[in-house]
């Protein structure tokens, strides 16, 4: 996030982006690592304006030695917050990570029932997107794979899962909890090279000196994939968009997150001008296209 205060971009985004709801009662997945603890002092900091009910949740799955101590930092968070937290102990040890993420979900639902809230948010963010991505990819997936992560989907009857921090680097989010003053604890096993999905973050991590932006293209490629398969009106704006400047303008070749902005202008009925390359714009009126 670019600015002065990234931490305000990063609330703006989440406030605007619509991944939650306005009035939506929220238990927030807190693992007691940086990206859900930053996930957790952000909501907060929206939760006025959104309307938002927040409780924590930490599932801790006692795997491995450490596994109290993030229990612990989860605990801390919550008091500093002000939220209430519930903590639940599933003692998988020896499970694949298949059987504990599915295990985790569950007693995420469980504690949403309970707290009476219709969605479990979790901190996936940039980062996880690409890696998600890459490893459909090596798999040799078809669009399904290539959109990714979704922002938002049902997780079971009346609960959605929600993932608003899919367009936030990790970076930008351990920046956050530094900035909020708030404690988070490190996984040990994300350097384990073994599993796959650590190899490719190792490969990515190696690249992205080369390709600063490399996370946001990704997710914002998905976020695209993602809508054409849905036939979605803002895919379809998108493609009007794309379609009318390269007609008028001969540009073949326009940044995803320029045409995005134009859109979003068009859905909410905002105005506004938008430069979609050096010496062009494209001015958007009550919603509607104007000029060039």
């Amino acid at each position: 996030m670019r600015g002065a205060r990234p931490q305000r971009a990063i609330e703006q985004h989440v406030r605007s982006d619509g991944v939650l709801q306005h009035g939506d009662r929220v238990v927030v997945a807190c693992s007691g690592g940086p990206d859900s603890v930053a996930l957790a002092a952000v909501l907060v900091a929206v939760a006025r304006p959104l309307a938002l009910r927040l409780s924590l949740a930490h599932v801790n799955h006692g795997g491995r030695a450490s596994a109290w101590q993030d229990e612990c930092v989860v605990m801390r968070v919550a008091a500093s917050l002000r939220l209430p937290l519930d903590a639940v102990a599933l003692c998988l040890t020896g499970k694949s990570e298949a059987a504990m993420r599915e295990s985790r979900y569950a007693a995420l639902v469980s504690v949403a029932r309970a707290r009476d809230a219709n969605v479990v948010a979790t901190a996936h963010n940039a980062e996880d997107q690409s890696e998600t991505v890459l490893l459909a990819l090596f798999r040799g997936t078809g669009p399904h794979g290539l959109a990714g992560i979704p922002p938002r989907r049902r997780l079971e009857e009346g609960i959605a899962l929600a993932r608003p921090l899919l367009r936030i680097g990790a970076e930008d989010l351990r920046y956050y909890s530094h900035v909020n003053a708030l404690p988070y604890a490190v996984d040990p096993t994300n350097g384990r090279r073994a599993l796959r999905r650590n190899a490719v973050r190792a490969a990515l991590g190696d690249l992205r000196p080369a390709f600063p932006g490399l996370d946001l293209a990704v997710a914002r490629a998905a976020e695209l994939v993602a809508s054409e398969q849905a036939g979605s009106l803002r895919a379809d704006l998108r493609r009007r968009v794309r379609r009318e400047v390269a007609e008028q303008a001969g540009l073949r070749d326009i940044d995803f997150a320029h045409v995005e902005a134009a859109v979003r202008a068009m859905e909410s009925g905002r105005g506004g001008r938008f430069l979609m390359k050096k010496g062009v714009a494209l001015r958007v009126e009550a919603g509607k296209r104007k000029d060039r």
